[in-house]
């Protein structure tokens, strides 16, 4: 059975308590990412971020990809719970877990996520810097 879970929320996010609901018996491998708050950004401080989101359209991106994730990589079990709001250097920002039968797989479909969330899933953040604010542009990848 395939289990996903998808979230936006502003509260931080509880990482040992999503990382036990995707371990399962047929899972040999569990792969992470967990992206926080930086306190630098391409060449300036940062002292903290606000993170906006259209929450019914990033649902469906998410879903989408949740969905392009299964069939690409044949995993068990997703889950992804990004945040929105305000945040402060060293927060978490986005969690994904990732469990499948092997860890190649495992790998490869949690990158595929987050690399698909930075460039289609619509949430934005800007970083408050000393010299002002500068909203992020979502990272292209390879």
């Amino acid at each position: 059975m395939v289990v996903k879970v998808i979230k936006l929320q502003r509260e931080d996010i509880d990482v040992k308590k999503i990382l036990e609901s995707v371990k399962s018996p047929s899972s040999g491998g569990v792969v992470t990412f967990l992206g926080t708050v930086r306190d630098n950004a391409k060449g300036h401080s940062v002292e903290h971020m606000s993170i906006e989101v259209y929450e019914e359209m990033a649902c469906k991106q998410l879903e989408a990809i949740e969905s392009e994730t299964l069939e690409k990589y044949g995993i068990h079990k997703i889950a992804v719970v990004h945040r929105y709001g305000d945040l402060t250097v060293g927060d978490n920002i986005v969690f994904i877990a990732v469990a499948a039968g092997h860890r190649e797989e495992a790998f490869d479909a949690c990158r595929y996520i987050i690399d698909e969330l930075k460039q289609r899933v619509p949430i934005w953040k800007k970083e408050t810097t000393p010299e002002g604010e500068i909203w992020v542009e979502g990272e292209k990848h390879e």
